[in-house]
């Protein structure tokens, strides 16, 4: 059964699994990076470490929108390329986006370097954490063409049509990571700069492993010399196309860095490696529904084009109803052993570590059961062609609600005031998405119902 006969006739539910797994492989696996640094830094060195990281962050973030917006732009333009069958033209754009990725991110890197203790002590970094996210940040910053390169041509690999090494870069990236993290800070007593080295090496080795296939035999499309040179039309519509992907990580970002001055205006060093671990935590419930968001888009988007409304609807039905269990279950265990969950990440020795961050993830965490109905339904747009819709509810709970609510609750509520900003705006945004999303169903119902008729006549006449 070739793609578009699955998409059109398959249960959706054997769909929404088969499209959904390998990618929530893929978004476990992209966290881990961070993940696992975190976990053998926090046991290592202790939760100062943690905070450099987490202090370090939004940089990491700056890097990682530079490389969406050449990566998906381009990937975007590369499938319609190879849809109209003009290979010539989606390698030119292909050697255009390495260039770019490599420009961009050697700039930043640079940069970066010149800049880092004031751009890090303005992202909430204080005298004590200081040296630790310089250590750690420095290193990173050295390998962000490695980044850029690893991650952001990955794209093409997944757009050529190749998800499962597309996965597979991501794997050798983080069980290389894993490995070299213990060796690096326990065996070569190496610390915080031991976690960084583990990643750009990681990395280094993530963005080989894609150079060399594209340079091989394997690849449908080749970086050829002759592409390389810049094309000032090529490079505008690749920005055009990634600007939106771009921005949200841009927004995530300075939202990050007003959230470490709050919480080191109003909690101290403690709360932002409270935060840091927080963040891990929540990234291994969110990455699932980013994989979900990932399988259900072209199974929402192919019925949706196809008029088969009543398809679009349960494909987003069983999205929502499995974002909502993975969130509810990791409610539940948040909720019952938020201790135990933070000790992996911290020596069971700081226990003031451990009381603030296991009460800060019970009220930061406490809208969850909500967030999974958000993202999907967020995405659900994306799928169907209202971008704008997809950009503002997507905004609603990461920017335009929660930067009002880090502003005014932290002032009224103290530290608690910083954990409370984020529940609030998942409740509201969460709020206006369905009011959004019951309207277009309702439109759905409409035309379902005006093209149903001529279904059933089609059929008779056979």
């Amino acid at each position: 059964m070739n793609r578009s006969k699955q998409l059109e006739e398959e249960s959706i539910g054997k769909l929404l699994m088969k499209f959904s797994i390998p990618a929530i492989i893929g978004m476990l696996v992209n966290a881990l990076y961070n993940i696992v640094d975190r976990i053998f830094i926090g046991k290592g060195i202790g939760s100062i470490g943690i905070a450099g990281i987490a202090v370090g962050y939004p940089v990491a973030l700056i890097l990682m929108a530079f490389s969406m917006l050449i990566g998906l732009g381009a990937n975007a333009l590369i499938s319609i390329r190879l849809g109209q069958k003009r290979e010539k033209d989606a390698e030119l754009i292909l050697g255009n986006a390495m260039t770019s990725l490599i420009v961009i991110s050697a700039i930043i890197s640079v940069l970066g370097l010149i800049f880092l203790e004031p751009i890090l002590t303005l992202f909430g970094a204080s005298k004590n954490v200081l040296p630790y996210s310089l250590d750690y940040m420095r290193i990173i910053l050295i390998g962000a063409p490695f980044q850029a390169v690893g991650f952001g041509m990955n794209n093409f690999i997944r757009g050529e049509g190749n998800p499962k090494i597309a996965m597979a870069t991501m794997l050798i990236g983080a069980i290389l990571n894993t490995i070299l993290d213990p060796i690096f800070i326990f065996s070569f007593n190496m610390g915080i700069k031991g976690a960084a080295y583990a990643t750009i090496l990681s990395q280094a080795v993530s963005a080989i492993w894609v150079l060399s296939y594209f340079l091989g035999g394997n690849s449908l499309l080749k970086i050829r010399k002759e592409n390389l040179k810049i094309q000032s039309n090529i490079i505008k519509e690749i920005i055009t196309i990634g600007l939106a992907p771009f921005s949200m990580q841009i927004a995530a970002s300075m939202v990050t860095v007003l959230l470490n001055n709050n919480l080191k205006n109003y909690g101290g060093d403690i709360a932002i490696s409270a935060m840091g671990t927080i963040n891990s935590i929540t990234m291994l419930i969110l990455m699932p529904i980013f994989g979900i968001n990932q399988g259900s888009q072209p199974i929402i988007g192919y019925n949706y084009g196809a008029k088969n409304y009543d398809r679009v609807k349960k494909a987003l039905k069983l999205a929502i109803l499995f974002a909502t269990c993975i969130v509810t279950a990791g409610f539940i265990i948040i909720q019952t052993i938020p201790a135990k969950l933070i000790s992996l990440f911290v020596k069971k020795s700081e226990v003031e570590m451990i009381q603030v961050a296991s009460k800060g993830i019970r009220i930061y965490l406490s809208m969850l059961p909500v967030i999974g109905f958000q993202i999907v339904s967020s995405n659900y747009f994306q799928a169907t062609g209202k971008p704008k819709q997809s950009m503002l509810l997507s905004l609603s709970r990461q920017v335009l609600i929660l930067i009002p609510a880090l502003l005014i609750m932290p002032k009224l509520f103290g530290l608690k005031g910083v954990w409370m900003a984020s529940p609030v705006s998942d409740l509201i945004s969460s709020i206006i998405t369905a009011i959004f999303l019951i309207n277009d169903i309702k439109h759905l119902d409409t035309e379902s119902s005006k093209t149903t008729p001529n279904r059933r006549t089609i059929k008779g006449s056979y």
